[in-house]
């Protein structure tokens, strides 16, 4: 877990709450995250992942902690989920997850399609979060996720057009880019697809989130999971690479997406390049311009 180490931090400049009674002989700060700071912590039980930020908005660490659990609960055998040590509202330690040196072994996109495709076998009575008393969030970002039954409503008003609205007003987008949603607005039942039942879905599963431990399983970390559809994790696999043809074929294989689904993927991808333009700029905003525009037609 992690790359890009730096030098060791002594035990006692962790935070105390975090730390206390684990044992840490030592502490190597890990690169790779833009909001928060990581270290592997060598300790009594062995080693252990700690992850902590300054001030991070409230509910934040509780959130990801319940999609922790809640993807431990229901993923297969074949699917790690990093078991959660203790946490608090600024930081959280987990078991230490050891990346498989060079390539993945065979077969592990085929596991980690099928694993995914077990994981979307969860249904939930409604959409929304995992629990009414935590603050919806995608990573900072607030969002409404109290319970519907209406996923098309639900990814458009609560996800793409409050998330676009926020990227025009930072000036990361084109403001021509509200008219092209105006457009798509009134095909959001089509856009969204066939119904189908609420689905736990990990809700941030790009490539990062993923890791390949050294004996070939799959893991899935730092979600930002709810009760949503589950071609928003497909959208998310397909937007920054990292999953194999063969982890898709394999999920498809024993949980068949419906039909149309590749025409769906840039209305499904367009909340996370809308996120991404409003915290990075660059392209983002020019990329969701065109995913409005191909959706279009």
């Amino acid at each position: 877990m992690g790359t890009g180490h730096r030098a060791a931090q002594p035990p006692h400049a962790l935070p105390h709450e975090l730390t206390d009674g684990l044992g840490v002989a030592r502490a190597t700060p890990l690169g790779g995250g833009d909001t928060a700071s990581a270290y592997r912590l060598e300790t009594a039980r062995g080693p252990l992942f700690l992850k902590t930020m300054a001030d991070p908005p409230p509910g934040m660490m509780a959130a990801e902690v319940a999609g922790l659990h809640a993807l431990r609960e229901h993923a297969p055998k074949v699917l790690g989920v990093p078991e959660v040590v203790r946490w608090t509202e600024d930081g959280i330690v987990l078991e230490w997850i050891d990346e498989a040196p060079g390539g993945r072994p065979p077969g592990t996109e085929e596991e980690c399609g099928r694993g995914l495709a077990a994981l979307h076998r969860a249904q939930g009575d409604a959409f929304g979060g995992l629990d009414p008393a935590l603050p919806g969030r995608i990573g900072s970002f607030a969002v409404d996720l109290s319970p519907t039954g209406d996923w098309a409503a639900f990814l458009l008003e609560r996800r793409i057009r409050p998330l676009l609205r926020e990227a025009v007003g930072a000036g990361r987008i084109d403001p021509r880019a509200a008219d092209l949603l105006k457009e798509l607005a009134p095909r959001a039942q089509e856009l969204a697809g066939p119904p189908e039942p609420p689905t736990l879905v990990h809700g941030d599963l790009w490539a990062g989130n993923r890791l390949v431990d050294a004996d070939g399983r799959n893991w899935l970390i730092d979600p930002s999971a709810y009760w949503g559809h589950r071609e928003v994790d497909i959208g998310m696999m397909l937007l920054f690479g990292g999953f194999g043809e063969e982890c898709l074929t394999a999920y498809d294989a024993e949980h068949p997406l419906a039909p149309g689904w590749q025409a769906r993927v840039p209305w499904y991808q367009l909340p996370p390049l809308l996120v991404h333009a409003v915290r990075f700029g660059g392209g983002y905003g020019d990329a969701a311009v065109r995913a409005l525009r191909q959706l279009r037609g």
